[in-house]
């Protein structure tokens, strides 16, 4: 079908904005804007409410309206942010996360605002222009510019800005009223350069800024365009701004703009510059739109396309065109029809060069002839930089072919560069080369040795890398290759070039990064032979991959031993074993193996490591053995017989491993162990034997040990084995063994140190030994005896063995202390007792003496030590012992035993005394009373009825604990003691402290009887003691408590006693008469008025008494016991005639509790002239008050008192006497009590007065409890007003009020209270309480009011319990603590919710989970604002966790926007997400530019879910995936089933793999499909093999198509030979040239000798070398 060239352009309608609801009325400029062909904003008004319309041009059905009043609305360029103005009012909103972005409150009004990037909004006001921007949160508008005074007046209808927003064009338009000439519409721009801070001003009324890159020009160039309608005409003009050298200056272009007749007032309105076509497009009010070329300024197209004007438009960047809105509401666009325009500028404009240039920069068909012809006519003239330019700027690269190239190749040269370097430059300049084009430049710019251009190029991106180009450049420099490979991605030429340069550690991770799997063995066997250092660290790298081994690690270990690498395999295998896994055990074999055989020392560190446990042990150990290593063998020896063999040689062993390697055997293998080797070599391992048997003694058991050297017959070692054991076992035969072993091996003086020291043999065995054992030296048979008591045994054994000199020896210098025991055992062997006495005078040490006469005394031979005995006394000795001994002698002998016994008193009387029971108890007692044996003493006088002495010795011994113990109940000698005690003892003293013990012994032991016939005896008989006051006070005593009959009696004889003790002791014995006689014979009246009214309780014989005797003392006793007698009046009467005031508190007491205040006023009158006390004072206060005496209280408050009138005023306001306390209160100005007083008298307003005169918190409570109780609640508030400014009395007046109820009055007050002075937070906090109990909805204005005065915590508690959510939420904000404003607002939402508020709140919660929870609650019930909340949280939130969370509920939609906000950061998740969604949606294009601009998701799996899809542009985006992760036969196997030749063509190029790119040819070929098995041969010529392409032609008949390829490859063959000759030639050259010079230069270098220090010598400051020597060191100087 021929194409319509009629018309270059194409027209779409895209919406009817009537068609969707808007009003017509909205269809203006002032109310609909256009700032991109994404959306459409208008604002409307529907029953006089406004709205704001949003209409998404993607998605026209889902209009968006929201309730907005506002003077304008703008959306942004690209997404769903709104910016709205009210009046001065900024603000900019998020609408998919429902965020507030920015607001502000501008100075001016704003006439005119729009987006002018992304970021930024232009605004103008009156006077300036500002820029404002959504980068800053918190930045105001930024001045830019003033408005030019041309403008002024002018209505703005466009902001335009450069994209480095460097220039600025105001544009404005305006009545002509002045001019009639002119014409009517004037328009007026301001072009402003930020740079140099100028404007111009320029009439015009459509602008726009453009960039274009010519021909012939290194960098863009920037144009402003700008069309102007006047009165003459129209016209169009593009000027050059920002000029950079050293590019030629643009030009100017000025052009008419025709404007048909119809058209008189038309003027332009708007204009777009299309960036890839460079075309202007012109709209005019009447809705014409014009075309012009931007370079030429050529008009193209002129037509009308709406019968309404177009008021606004903008870039509809889809087609490259221009958008619009008319009037009518039609939303229309215009572009260029890529496929007419260039057919229509041939044919209807006859316009070829503008064509020609259209074609190139649009890259459009149409000129594809032209471009051919002028290149061909251009080369064929020899033009061939015209011609090169031609085929560079050929439209879609239909003359960047093999054929051009070759054909620059063949033009010659006419100077200066060959054609096709020219070609090649033009095409550098013009951008990037194509494949072929960059595989012809790389040849001869290498050949020339100019890499470092091939390294500018590829660094500024203008050659297309492949693997045929890193194949030229791996000729000549590897690392530049390395480049070109990895940009082309060929791993298996990367892997090879990371090899060749020594970059082994990034071979594993870049082929990990590709997916791509080398063949490592080859690779590691290649780098081993070329550099075998890189090649161990290559292995081991690959052995311990992260992922597991990537190479066999046997094999590794085979190319190391190829290369005969042992210590190199050694250490690999240590690093790659490390793990010590057991499957690895072989390796480990091997791995020791191998340096046992060659390496013993390196096994043995190995082994001495620890680092492997599961290799062949028997095996290691065997050639362990052989090698030499036998400790290494021993550890690895399990077989008893093995452990045997080697251990024996333990010259070879070191002690310190050898003692602790018997640990791991058993107790039977160390044993069989240790008897071989003192089996096969005595001498050399006994030592070793010791050790090893002192260390497991325990373990394996002395007993075996010892039987083990005894049949080996070696009491050496065993006498080292258990010396080294002894000190620390307790066995006895460990210990017998080793005295035995130490005495035959003549050890004699450690058998003395262990007989001396051990505890643990067994004496009797050691014994009996060392009898048999009949050492020359007796000394360890001594000491074992001495310890263990057997002198008797030994004594004998020495005696009878006539080795006496050893008994010497024993008790002087071993023990004197046996020495008793020795003479005792040689009186039991009859010895001779001059031999006894000798030994006795020759024993210097001492020794118990009583011991050696109770020896010789059961034996009756005691007089045989008294000459011993003498002799010790005259040598001054004190010993006790010794004259125990002399006394026993002399009692027995009877020679004078009273006389010692009383006048030494060096004897121990209690042993002597013991001694004499028997023989003599007067000679006991005499003993044991010299010693004070007092038990002794008791019991020998009780058995032999010897109580005088008895009772003389207790009376003198004085001791109350033996009085007690012979006065006891049960003792039966008591009484007989007693009897001579009276009798005879204690008549006999003359000492008081005798009788008065012995009194006191009588009195403890409860002997009254007795001891009133002791008293009787000493006391009424006359004695030294019959005057003595204590014994008289104690026989009164003694008879009142146990006979009273005698008492009387006893009073009237006795003088000396103590009167007033005696009679209180008798009154508390109940003898009141008795008590009643004393006081009357001593004249105490007092206290016999006291027996006479408290204990005979007789008030009238006390009134007798006391008219008798008629003294105030009795007279006052009298009175007080008539008061308690309450008898009141005669107690007052009594207390009168004592004139005693003394009592006045009783008194007092008593008459108040009677009411008798009567007579209480006459007591207290009395008491009062004697004594100033305030009670009384106060009482008689009180009285008069009482018995209504007001005038005489008067009196006596206006006389001198010491009264305490506050007291009796409180008793009187109790009482209810107000009178008299509001006279008692007045009197000391208590305005405090008076105006409580007076508010029970019923004058109020003087009670608050006088509470306002005492200013006292406390006054004013009382008074303010008065109020409330009598519900005078105005005073109650004066009182309040004054209590509530101290905090500390807030809360108990708050109880009071909300006891009673009275909630109005209290809130009232405190109400009052804020307007204090003094008000403080307490005020305002329980103000807030009260109001969230009785007033909720006041509680908010006042929170809104005062919250920086508050308590917030405390009123959020009351808030909480009151159920108040909203204000709850609004303290919580205030308190900073967003965490629970957020909680609240999610858990309370019906109450507390509101979604601006949220997000404010939201954003500012440290706790992360309560974005979730947000995130859910808004799901659940506020789903419309999910993305708005979305937004604001996209900084804070987890993406790949939310976007689970919506995966979860299958709600992935509702985040659609979301994903894409959060998409640029790569997240696995979001990716997944977004791209389900995609494929949901059908959208191939948008996944399309997701895959390929984020790449972090699972391709191959989504590609394998791809190609399944329905639809062929999925199954193609499957193919895509394939491609970018390397699977070359999935991608094209796709592609051949989709008939999608092209894609798998440029797929097997991309693979740069022959064998994919053959079978691609031989499936071509099999179809016969000869067209792409062409074109294949064109794409893949480098890949593919000449024979093999050259093989299918001939056997499918495909010569035809297959002679360009072998023409081509047959030219490259003959280039690659010539290129070779040449190389070889030019090395041939220069080495004909070296040797040439090596043969001119001389053989002594003339300049050596005679010169100074020559710095091109071969050695600094020594002579030059001579015949190629250098001079040696002599060792001078």
């Amino acid at each position: 079908m021929a194409l319509d060239t009629s018309k270059p352009i194409a027209f779409c309608e895209h919406l009817q904005l009537s068609s969707l609801g808007i009003q017509p009325a909205s269809i203006s400029f002032q109310t609909l804007t256009l700032e991109s062909d994404h959306f459409i904003c208008i604002r409307e008004k529907i029953d006089d409410k406004g709205q704001v319309v949003i209409i998404d041009l993607a998605d026209a059905n889902n209009i968006l309206r929201r309730p907005i009043s506002a003077d304008s609305a703008i959306m942004h360029p690209k997404q769903k942010i709104l910016a709205l103005k009210a009046n001065r009012t900024l603000q900019i909103f998020n609408i998919e996360t429902k965020s507030k972005v920015k607001s502000h409150i501008n100075n001016e009004d704003i006439v005119f605002w729009k987006w002018v990037s992304d970021t930024t909004i232009g605004m103008v006001t009156e006077t300036a222009v500002y820029h404002w921007t959504i980068a800053d949160p918190n930045s105001a508008p930024q001045k830019v510019f003033d408005r030019h005074p041309t403008l002024a007046g002018a209505q703005i209808i466009n902001y335009r800005v450069t994209d480095d927003e460097k220039w600025l064009v105001l544009i404005g338009i305006s009545g002509n009223s002045t001019n009639p000439s002119a014409f009517k519409v004037k328009g007026c721009m301001q072009l402003y350069s930020r740079e140099r801070g100028v404007s111009q001003p320029i009439e015009g009324h459509a602008a726009a800024f453009a960039s274009i890159k010519l021909d012939g020009h290194q960098k863009p160039t920037k144009l402003f365009c700008f069309a102007v309608r006047s009165a003459t005409g129209a016209k169009l003009h593009i000027v050059e701004i920002d000029h950079q050298a050293p590019d030629p200056p643009f030009a100017k272009k000025q052009v008419d703009v025709y404007f048909p007749p119809e058209g008189v007032s038309d003027f332009p309105v708007a204009m777009q510059v299309s960036k890839k076509h460079g075309i202007i497009y012109l709209v005019t009010k009447y809705g014409f739109i014009h075309l012009y070329d931007l370079e030429s300024g050529a008009c193209i197209y002129m037509n009308r396309i709406s019968g309404e004007t177009i008021f606004i438009t903008a870039e509809h960047e889809a087609t490259n065109g221009i958008i619009g809105v008319n009037k009518k509401g039609q939303v229309l666009s215009v572009n260029v029809d890529e496929q007419t325009i260039i057919p229509y500028i041939l044919t209807t404009l006859n316009n070829p060069d503008l064509a020609f240039k259209l074609a190139s920069r649009g890259n459009l068909p149409g000129a594809d002839d032209l471009y051919i012809n002028q290149y061909q006519q251009l080369f064929q003239s020899g033009q061939y930089d015209e011609a090169a330019k031609v085929a560079a700027n050929s439209p879609r690269g239909i003359l960047r072919t093999s054929a051009v190239i070759e054909a620059f190749k063949q033009a010659p040269a006419t100077g200066g560069l060959s054609p096709i370097l020219r070609y090649f430059g033009i095409l550098l300049e013009k951008g990037e080369l194509n494949h072929q084009e960059s595989l012809e430049l790389a040849r001869p710019v290498l050949q020339q040795g100019r890499k470092q251009l091939l390294e500018k190029w590829l660094k500024e991106n203008k050659l297309t890398c492949s693997e045929e180009l890193g194949d030229i450049v791996r000729l000549h420099d590897m690392t530049l290759a390395l480049s070109v490979y990895l940009r082309a991605n060929v791993p298996n030429k990367v892997v090879a070039c990371f090899a060749e340069t020594g970059q082994t550690d990034k071979i594993v991770l870049y082929s990990k990064k590709v997916g791509y799997t080398p063949d490592f063995v080859q690779l590691l066997q290649h780098i081993m032979r070329t550099d075998p250092q890189k090649g161990a660290g290559f292995a081991a790298q690959l052995v311990n991959d992260e992922n597991g081994p990537l190479v066999d690690i046997e094999r590794v270990v085979d190319i190391f031993m190829s290369q005969g690498m042992i210590e190199a395999a050694t250490s690999f295998l240590l690093d790659a074993l490390k793990d010590n896994k057991p499957e690895q055990g072989h390796l480990q074999t091997r791995l020791l193996e191998l340096n046992l055989v060659n390496a013993p020392q390196v096994a043995d560190a190995i082994l001495g490591n620890d680092l492997f446990t599961h290799y062949d042990r028997p095996r290691i150990a065997n050639l362990c053995e052989k090698a030499g290593l036998l400790q290494r063998a021993l550890e690895h020896y399990e077989d008893i017989a093995d452990i045997k063999r080697a251990i024996v040689h333990t010259t070879a062993l070191e002690p310190a491993w050898l003692v602790p390697y018997f640990s791991r055997l058993t107790t039977e293998q160390t044993m069989i162990c240790l008897q071989e080797m003192l089996r096969v070599n005595i001498r050399q391992n006994l030592q070793i034997v010791i050790q090893i048997a002192t260390k497991y003694s325990e373990i394996l058991g002395p007993v075996k040990l010892i039987e083990m050297f005894e049949s080996f017959k070696t009491f050496e070692g065993l006498y080292y084995y258990l010396g080294s054991i002894v000190n620390l076992s307790e066995d006895p035969e460990v210990h017998f063994k080793y005295i035995q072993a130490a005495t035959r091996t003549g050890q004699i003086r450690e058998v003395e140190r262990i007989c001396r020291e051990s505890n643990f043999y067994n004496p009797e065995k050691v014994k009996n030994f060392l009898k048999e054992a009949k050492l020359s030296d007796q000394l360890p048979l001594i000491i074992v005896c001495d310890r263990f008591d057997f002198v008797h045994d030994l004594v004998l054994y020495l005696y009878q063995n006539g080795l006496t000199k050893f008994i010497e020896v024993y008790v002087q210098r071993v023990n004197s202390v046996r020495t008793p025991q020795v003479v005792g055992g040689l009186l039991d062997v009859d010895c001779d007792e001059a031999t006894i006495k000798s030994l006795l005078g020759s024993v210097t040490g001492n020794f118990p003496i009583d011991e050696l006469v109770h020896e010789v005394e059961q034996r009756n031979r005691l007089k045989l030590i008294l000459p011993w005995l003498e002799v010790r006394v005259q040598a001054g000795s004190q010993d006790t012992a010794v004259f125990n001994a002399i006394a026993k002698i002399y009692i027995d002998s009877n020679n004078n035993p009273e006389q010692f016994l009383k006048e030494n008193n060096m004897y121990e009387p209690l042993v002597v005394g013991k001694f004499c029971e028997a023989r003599d108890p007067y000679l006991a007692y005499i003993a044991y009373a010299k010693g004070l044996c007092d038990e002794e003493l008791i019991s020998i006088t009780n058995d032999n009825s010897m109580f005088k002495q008895q009772a003389r010795y207790l009376i003198k011994r004085r001791q109350p604990d033996l009085w007690a113990q012979v006065l006891v109940h049960d003792n039966v000698h008591r009484r007989a003691l007693i009897d001579q005690i009276v009798a005879t003892a204690l008549p006999e003293c003359t000492d008081p402290d005798d009788v008065s013990i012995t009194v006191k012994a009588f009195l403890q032991a409860d002997l009254p009887i007795e001891l009133i016939e002791l008293l009787e005896k000493i006391v009424i008989e006359p004695s030294p003691f019959s005057d003595n006051k204590n014994l008289q006070n104690l026989l009164l005593l003694t008879a009142i408590r146990a006979d009273k009959g005698k008492v009387v009696g006893y009073i009237n004889k006795l003088q000396n006693y103590d009167a007033g003790d005696i009679a209180r002791i008798a009154t508390e014995h109940g003898l009141y008469e008795e008590a009643l006689t004393i006081y009357k014979k001593h004249d105490q009246h007092a206290m016999a008025m006291n027996v006479l009214v408290e204990h005979i309780v007789s008030i009238d014989r006390g009134l007798e008494y006391a008219n008798k005797v008629n003294q105030p003392e009795v007279w006052s006793r009298l009175a007080k016991a008539q008061l308690d007698g309450l008898r009141i009046k005669d107690s007052v009467e009594s207390y009168i005639k004592a004139q005693d005031p003394s009592n006045f508190a009783e008194v007092i007491e008593i008459a108040n509790h009677a009411g008798k205040h009567d007579e209480l006023v006459k007591y207290l009158q009395m008491a009062r002239k004697t004594l100033r006390e305030p009670k009384i004072d106060t009482e008689l206060a009180y009285a008069y008050a009482k018995t209504d005496r007001l005038h005489d209280m008067e009196d006596f408050l206006g006389m001198t008192n010491v009264a305490d009138v506050l007291e009796v005023g409180e008793k009187c306001f109790e009482d209810e006497l107000y009178q008299a306390a509001k006279l008692l209160f007045g009197s000391i100005s208590n305005w405090a009590r008076l105006a409580t007083t007076l508010i029970y008298l019923g004058e109020n307003q003087a009670a608050v007065e006088s509470a306002r005169k005492a200013g006292n918190t406390q006054v004013w409570k009382q008074v303010h409890a008065a109020c409330i109780e009598k519900n005078e609640f105005r005073l109650a508030q004066i009182c309040g007003l004054n209590i509530i400014v101290h905090a500390e009395e807030l809360t108990a007046l708050i109880t009071l009020y909300e006891r009673r109820g009275h909630f109005e009055e209290i809130i009232g007050l405190l109400e009052a209270g804020l307007s204090l002075e003094r008000a403080h937070m307490g005020i305002f906090t329980e103000l807030s309480i009260l109001l969230s109990k009785y007033k909720p909805a006041k509680l908010m204005e006042h929170l809104k009011l005062f919250s920086a005065r508050i308590n917030i915590p405390k009123v959020i508690k009351a808030t909480e319990k009151a159920h108040l959510w909203p204000e709850l939420v609004f303290l919580y904000i205030k308190y900073d603590e967003f965490d629970n404003a957020a909680l609240a607002m999610i858990e309370r939402s019906s109450d507390a919710w509101e979604h601006n508020q949220f997000k404010d709140v939201i954003v500012r919660a440290a706790n992360v989970e309560i974005y979730y929870k947000a995130l859910t609650f808004y799901l659940q019930e506020q789903p419309t604002l999910l993305t708005d909340l979305l937004t604001v949280l996209i900084p804070r939130i987890d993406h790949s966790r939310v976007v689970r969370m919506f995966r979860q509920i299958d709600h992935i939609p509702l985040i659609r926007s979301y994903l894409i906000a959060v998409q640029h950061f790569n997240l696995e998740a979001v990716n997944d997400a977004y791209n389900d969604l995609l494929i949901e949606e059908e959208d191939y294009k948008t996944l399309r530019d997701s895959i390929d601009s984020f790449d972090n998701f699972n391709n191959v799996q989504l590609a394998k879910r791809l190609e399944k899809h329905e639809l062929l542009e999925f199954r193609r985006l499957a193919a895509h995936l394939y491609k970018k992760n390397g699977r070359w036969e999935e991608s094209i196997s796709l592609s051949k089933h989709d008939k999608l030749y092209k894609d798998a063509m440029v797929t097997a190029a991309v693979s740069a793999q022959t064998e994919i790119a053959e079978e691609l040819l031989s499936y071509f070929v099999d179809i016969g499909n000869k067209e792409c098995f062409a074109a294949l041969l064109f794409i893949c010529f480098d890949l593919l093999r000449s024979d093999v392409v050259e093989e299918l032609s001939w056997q499918h008949g495909l010569n035809d198509f297959y002679m360009p390829y072998k023409i081509q490859v047959q030219r490259s063959l003959v280039e690659k030979l010539a290129q070779l000759e040449k190389d070889v030639k030019e090395r041939s050259k220069k080495d004909a040239q070296k040797e040439q010079t090596e043969a001119d230069a001389p053989i002594i270098n003339p300049g050596g000798f005679g010169r100074g220090l020559l710095l091109t010598n071969g050695i600094m400051g020594h002579a030059p070398p001579m015949n190629g020597m250098a001079p040696s060191m002599t060792g001078f100087y």
